[in-house]
């Protein structure tokens, strides 16, 4: 790995670039589903190649290819570029200072998920959709992934880091239907399950036969249950649901390079602004925020991102004013704060963009008791259902899976088909609370789009429960 990517570098500075950059990436990815009794897919895949970045003439160029061979790597670099003296116009980007950095890192793991059994995996999917049967519930659906990824950067700066990490996963889904209404109910997250960077223990740890026949008993009472009102009340999100809305109305719109209007064409760019940096109120002094790619079992995690920056836990929202963004050490150049730190690429074949981490609601005190006690009246969502948010992450609407009133501090009714809606800076400024520590959950996601051509990837969250004050519940009529 390190001869090809030393190859790659060669090739490029003596083709005139300024800086290049290599990447050797090696991955395996796994899938196990069943659905209703019956095992609906068995993937594993592996895919290596190379991928070298460069600037020439201040333009970016980029290529891959899939021979682990010298002759490829050369070609790429040559290719590469080719590319960025093809880019009309003059450039004049900068990169933030790098000490060049050597080290590696791998995820700690206690049992490795590709030494498990296929046989094991679609045992424990088939006993998880068992325990999915019940009254109503017409699909069952389980899962178990893993992936390993073994990747060596080099640059024409000296930096050298290799890394490998390692995810497992899994999630079990069940849809329920009684006189025309269709509901679904998911553990331990909705769409994708739950992933961790850590072994297998993680997915034994999920308990997911245990858990199937709670998930059945409540779709089947979902269809039963009453829509959710409209009004303008207290909404408390269950931790899960916290997640999405960091990612969503916080993790993208502190991207810089949408900031800065240079990423639009898949899920638009942003309603911040460069000069917001440590004056925008971007919600209440109960919104802390941090990101964080140190943080243990976070599918964000690394040492060191796709352009050799050392991880580090950067604040971005402190008592609700901003305080930092998402930056390459070209946006953080240009910015003029930070060296980067979150770039990352979806393998070999694709450039490496700025991209979240791990992104963290702080915790604040108490449980979701302690947050459902003060509350009069108001609805309680759990677990997302559907997320619609527009090209400047501004003006949203969320719908969770299940939901409950809240009357006189305590739960009541169940309800189906819940939503909310707002506007960011709005409805950040509306956090009333936030439960404790103890309630605070890692929550992993994997299929987060960016870029064109398009690239996932796969980020987690840490939030607890938490509460916000005049939410608009329902269609407003």
């Amino acid at each position: 790995m390190r001869e090809l990517c030393a190859a790659a570098l060669d090739a490029a500075t003596a083709a005139g670039a300024e800086y290049a950059d290599a990447r050797v990436v090696l991955k395996r990815d796994q899938l196990v589903a069943t659905k209703n009794g019956r095992v609906e897919r068995i993937s594993d895949s592996e895919s290596e190649g190379i991928g070298v970045r460069v600037l020439v003439g201040g333009a970016w160029g980029f290529a891959c290819d899939r021979r682990l061979s010298l002759e490829g790597a050369r070609e790429a670099a040559l290719r590469a570029c080719t590319f960025a003296r093809a880019a009309a116009g003059r450039h004049s980007r900068r990169l933030a200072p790098l000490e060049p950095r050597t080290g590696t890192h791998r995820t700690p793991i206690e049992r490795d998920p590709f030494d498990v059994p296929i046989s094991d995996k679609i045992d424990l999917c088939l006993r998880a959709d068992e325990a999915l049967a019940g009254a109503d519930v017409l699909v069952r659906q389980t899962m178990v992934r893993a992936q390993r990824e073994h990747k060596l950067l080099l640059t024409s700066e000296g930096t050298e880091v290799e890394q490998e990490l390692i995810e497992s996963g899994g999630g079990i889904d069940c849809a329920a239907a009684r006189d025309g209404v269709f509901q679904t109910r998911s553990y331990p997250s909705a769409h994708v399950g739950s992933s961790c960077q850590s072994g297998w223990e993680y997915v034994e740890g999920l308990d997911l036969v245990s858990e199937g026949p709670r998930v059945a008993e409540q779709a089947a009472a979902l269809v039963r249950a009453d829509e959710c009102p409209t009004a303008l009340t207290t909404v408390v999100l269950d931790g899960d649901q916290v997640a999405l809305q960091v990612h969503e109305s916080v993790g993208h719109p502190i991207e810089l390079d949408r900031v800065y209007g240079t990423e639009a064409s898949y899920a638009g760019t942003s309603f911040l602004k460069p000069d917001d940096l440590g004056s925008l109120r971007y919600g209440s002094e109960l919104m802390n925020i941090t990101a964080d790619p140190t943080t243990r079992g976070g599918l964000g995690s690394f040492g060191f991102d796709d352009e050799g920056v050392p991880a580090a836990p950067v604040p971005v929202v402190e008592a609700g004013l901003l305080t930092g963004f998402l930056t390459s050490r070209e946006t953080a150049a240009r910015i003029g704060a930070g060296t980067g730190g979150s770039m990352r690429a979806d393998g070999w074949n694709r450039m490496p963009l700025v991209r979240m981490s791990n992104l963290h609601l702080e915790p604040g005190e108490g449980d979701l008791d302690d947050l459902l006690a003060d509350v009069d009246e108001g609805v309680y969502m759990e677990t997302n259902r559907s997320w619609s948010i527009d090209d400047k992450r501004l003006n949203f609407q969320f719908g969770t899976q299940i939901a409950w009133e809240i009357k006189g501090g305590r739960l009541g009714r169940m309800l189906r088909d819940a939503t909310y809606t707002g506007i960011t800076p709005e409805f950040w400024g509306g956090l009333d609370a936030v439960a404790g520590a103890d309630s605070w959950r890692l929550y992993g996601l994997t299929n987060c789009g960016k870029g064109q051509p398009g690239q996932s990837a796969h980020v987690s969250h840490g939030a607890a429960p938490a509460r916000f004050l005049n939410v608009q519940v329902g269609v407003r009529r």
